[in-house]
């Protein structure tokens, strides 16, 4: 502790030296007891200025030695801190400087907890990320299996083959050269036999144009209009 030349405690100097290490941050209510007692002895004379003084520097004495030990225990945390986080050293540093020893063991901890749970948190990115990959490609949609592909086509050219078979069946006996039911027969039984895949797909218009035209013979008719009444003669 500094002390003047008569060999008493320099108070003002030692508060002015905690305060520039930070000792209000450290310990705001002590140190707010420590203000108003070096006021209020500031303000008497005589034994009772020896009284608060001697007071003071006995409150004083305590809070350095606390200031000092916390100090050197912050310091060693700071550089531990410095060397294996050194993104957070310039963070760390400024809650050393600012005597705030709690912020900085805070802080420390977190970091180190960061560390220690950083694998965990990227299995469960990759866990997650797997999910939406799984998730999406169940959303997307499949190429169609090459087997089921071929068994469709198989089984249009069936459809076509048993649907010109019965019109086949069905042909008038006895028809002309030029009737017209016997060359629309006469041409799909070519068409079968030289481009069934053809076929296939004059088939699928035919059944739509018949789809259509039912649909338009179902429609209801559209009411006639009744001729407006002449007015009678006078």
């Amino acid at each position: 502790m500094n002390a003047r030349v008569d060999g008493t405690p320099d108070v003002d100097a030692l508060l002015a030296s905690l305060l520039a290490e930070g000792a209000r941050r450290f310990d705001p209510v002590r140190w707010h007891y420590i203000e108003v007692l070096a006021k209020r002895a500031a303000e008497h004379q005589g034994s009772v200025r020896r009284l608060l003084d001697d007071r003071l520097a006995q409150v004083l004495a305590s809070f350095k030695e606390r200031f000092d030990l916390a100090r050197v225990e912050a310091r060693e945390i700071l550089d531990r801190g410095a060397q294996q986080y050194p993104h957070a050293a310039s963070e760390l540093q400024r809650h050393f400087a600012a005597g705030d020893f709690k912020a900085l063991q805070a802080l420390a901890a977190t970091l180190q907890a960061d560390e220690q749970h950083a694998p965990l948190r990227a299995l469960v990115r990759q866990l997650e990320q797997h999910a939406a990959d799984s998730t999406q490609a169940a959303i997307a949609p499949r190429p169609e299996l090459k087997t089921i592909r071929n068994f469709r086509n198989t089984w249009a050219k069936l459809s076509v083959d048993k649907q010109v078979a019965q019109a086949l069946g069905q042909a008038p006996k006895n028809a002309g050269p030029i009737n017209s039911h016997a060359l629309v027969l006469r041409s799909l039984a070519l068409m079968r036999d030289i481009a069934p895949d053809y076929l296939s797909r004059f088939m699928s218009y035919a059944d739509t144009l018949l789809c259509l035209d039912q649909s338009e013979r179902d429609k209801p008719a559209p009411p006639k209009k009744t001729p407006a009444s002449k007015p009678a003669k006078k």
